[in-house]
C-alpha cells in the first residue's frame, strides 16, 4: 500500500501579461463563453478528482505583507490554491496537467509542492 501526502498546488498568473491582455482583448460575447466553457471544465476537474482533493481552495484576493516594519499592500502572481493528496510530488502535478486555469482561462501555470510535517521538538 502506499503512502499519501499532502501537496499544495498554487494557481498563478499575471494581471499585465500577455495571456491577460489576450483575453481582455476578446469581444465580451467571446469571453463570457469562454469563462462558461472554463468553469464547466474546472467544475469537471473537480468532479474526476474529488477524491484526491483534500481542500478546495479557491481565488486569492488582494495580498498584505507583514513583516518588522508593518503591514503593506503588495501584488503578487497567487490566484489561488488547492491541497491535494497524491502517492508523490509527480503523481500529484500530474493531476493539474491539462488544467482549465491556463488552458481556457489566461492563467500562467500551477505549481505544486509538498506539505511538509510540522518538527517535532
Amino acid at each position: 500500500m502506499s503512502t499519501e501526502h499532502r501537496f499544495l498546488a498554487v494557481y498563478l498568473g499575471s494581471m499585465s501579461g500577455a495571456k491577460m491582455a489576450a483575453w481582455r482583448a476578446l469581444p465580451e460575447a467571446e469571453r463570457k463563453a469562454k469563462e462558461q466553457e472554463g468553469m464547466a471544465a474546472w467544475h469537471g476537474w473537480v468532479e474526476k478528482h474529488q477524491a484526491v482533493i483534500v481542500e478546495m481552495g479557491g481565488p486569492l484576493g488582494k495580498t498584505r505583507r507583514i513583516d518588522g516594519s508593518g503591514i503593506t499592500e503588495i501584488s503578487n502572481a497567487l490566484t489561488g490554491f488547492t491541497v491535494v493528496r497524491a502517492a508523490s510530488q509527480e503523481e500529484a502535478a500530474r493531476l493539474f496537467e491539462d488544467h482549465p486555469h491556463f488552458a481556457i482561462f489566461p492563467g500562467e501555470a500551477i505549481e505544486v509542492m509538498p506539505v511538509l510535517p510540522i518538527p517535532q521538538m
